[in-house]
């Protein structure tokens, strides 16, 4: 099956009734796009873990329209997760709060905390409107790729992943193309467990007090494992300065075969991509060039380190954890 017109009343009806059935649905949001299934069913979130090879105690985000639908899943929502909502919601903001005893057990990887967050996307907020309508009140929806690979931020990238099988609705290239930052309010004081494009200085306006990082109390939370979003070529990390000194080795040497560089300065490699001087636009490419450069048949892809500005965060982070993946 190739992905369906995601403004297509039609489509979105099927795609609707699909999740009420408990099956898998490819779905776009701003962020990525998900592998979802209705989080209310543990069988049918088991699908998922089971789709993407992902441990069924690493927990997912359950996906709601609104803050009334949160409540579905909340034992209650603290203030500051209150806040949160109220300011970025819907976005790319996901908030961790106590869960609801009995509710999205397995959506939770069977924590006593349950992420939630409300996508912006008009194509899943229609879906989820329609399967509200058959008693689907949220979605658990990780990434739709294999665990530990590369994000997809496009329909194709979901057929690419998981085959002809699989129900997807097309809603064009993702806006932010990272994941939501993560902001853990199960506790007395608010942590980030996982940056995005969402600026923490705004998080932290709104909360009117400073986010803390993440200790050993944290609760689990999606895509903070130190080896994540890596394609099969292997990422290496480097500072500007490191990077040109070791393509001047490479290239001494002849071995510049098979040799991907992603950074601001032109290189002459086998294959260069520009890095954008700007983060939201850095970050909603970033995935696509990976699995770009991985489909070109790269077998390193050399990353020029982010600036260490605030605002590249979410973008940093995800590159180092591509590059974690490999070891020399």
């Amino acid at each position: 099956m190739l992905a369906l017109p995601g403004h297509d009343p039609q489509a979105i009806q099927a795609a609707a009734r699909c999740l009420a059935e408990g099956e898998l649905l490819g779905l776009p949001t701003e962020t990525v796009y998900g592998l979802a299934a209705r989080a209310d069913q543990d069988a049918a979130v088991a699908k998922i873990f089971a789709a993407k090879g992902r441990p069924s105690d690493h927990p997912l985000i359950v996906h709601v329209l609104d803050a009334a639908a949160a409540d579905t899943f909340a034992d209650h929502l603290p203030t500051t997760a209150r806040r949160l909502m109220d300011a970025f919601w819907p976005g790319p903001l996901t908030v961790i709060v106590p869960r609801k005893a009995g509710v999205a057990q397995a959506a939770a990887g069977g924590h006593a905390t349950v992420a939630l967050r409300s996508p912006a996307h008009p194509v899943a907020r229609a879906v989820m409107a329609a399967a509200r309508d058959l008693g689907v009140d949220g979605l658990a929806a990780p990434s739709a790729n294999r665990f530990g690979r590369v994000s997809p931020t496009q329909a194709r990238h979901v057929v690419e992943e998981f085959g002809p099988g699989l129900m997807v609705l097309d809603g064009g290239a993702c806006d932010v193309g990272i994941e939501s930052t993560i902001v853990d309010c199960s506790r007395a004081r608010p942590a980030l467990l996982r940056p995005g494009l969402l600026a923490q200085s705004r998080i932290e306006a709104v909360l009117g007090e400073p986010l803390m990082a993440p200790d050993a109390a944290a609760p689990k939370a999606s895509g903070t494992l130190a080896a994540h979003y890596a394609p099969s070529a292997r990422v290496r990390l480097l500072d500007a300065e490191a990077l040109a000194l070791r393509f001047a080795t490479a290239s001494a040497s002849g071995s510049l075969e098979g040799l991907a560089v992603y950074s601001r300065a032109q290189l002459p490699a086998w294959r260069w991509q520009a890095m954008p001087a700007d983060p939201a636009a850095a970050a909603h490419e970033l995935f696509a060039v990976l699995r770009e450069l991985d489909a070109a048949g790269a077998r390193e892809i050399w990353v020029e380190a982010p600036p260490r500005d605030p605002a590249w965060a979410g973008v940093r982070d995800r590159l180092s954890r591509a590059a974690a993946a490999f070891t020399d």
